[in-house]
C-alpha cells in the first residue's frame, strides 16, 4: 500500500514536514510509533515493515529504525539526546540584552563595531538588532555595516 501525497504545486511532498513548521515532527511521530512497537514486543524488522506501510516513501530509513528500536529497548526516551559542543546560535536572551545595551548607549555604532566589541559574529548581531530588537538600522555612517540591504 503506497501513499502518494500531492501539494498545491503538483509535486510530491511529505505532509508531516509542514506540521508545526518543523521537519523533526515527522521523525518524532515515527519515533513514538517505534517506541509503541517496542512496548508491545514487535521486532525491529516488523516495526520497519509497519512504518513503511504507514508512511510509504517518508518512512525512516532501516538503520534509523533499528537504532531507535535498540535504544528504546534499553529504556531511552523518545527525545534526542543532548548534543555536546558549541551551540549553533548566539541569539540567546543574554546576548540580545548585551546588544541592546550597546546599541542604546550609542546608536551611531555599526554592526561590525558591535560585533567586534561583544566578540560575536556580525550576522548574529545583525539578526539580534533586526529581528529581536526590531530595529531597521543602527548606523548611517559611510563604511559601516548597516541593516538596510
Amino acid at each position: 500500500m503506497s501513499h502518494s501525497f500531492r501539494s498545491s504545486r503538483g509535486s510530491s511532498t511529505c505532509p508531516w514536514c509542514n506540521v508545526g513548521g518543523k521537519m523533526s515532527d515527522k521523525n518524532l511521530e515515527q519515533r513514538i510509533n517505534i517506541k509503541i512497537c517496542v512496548k508491545i514486543g514487535k521486532s525491529a524488522s516488523k516495526t520497519l515493515a509497519l512504518l513503511t506501510v504507514a508512511y510509504g516513501e517518508y518512512a525512516m530509513k532501516k538503520s534509523s529504525v533499528f537504532e531507535r528500536h535498540s535504544r528504546f529497548k534499553e529504556g531511552r526516551d523518545v527525545q534526542d539526546d543532548p548534543r555536546s559542543g558549541q551551540p549553533k546560535t548566539h541569539r540567546t536572551g543574554a546576548n540580545v540584552d548585551r546588544v541592546r545595551t550597546l546599541v542604546l548607549s550609542d546608536r551611531r555604532l555599526g554592526v561590525r563595531i558591535i560585533a567586534e566589541e561583544l566578540n560575536m559574529n556580525r550576522e548574529t548581531v545583525r539578526q539580534n538588532v533586526k529581528e529581536d530588537l526590531e530595529m531597521r538600522k543602527i548606523s548611517n555612517k559611510k563604511g559601516d555595516s548597516n541593516l538596510d540591504t
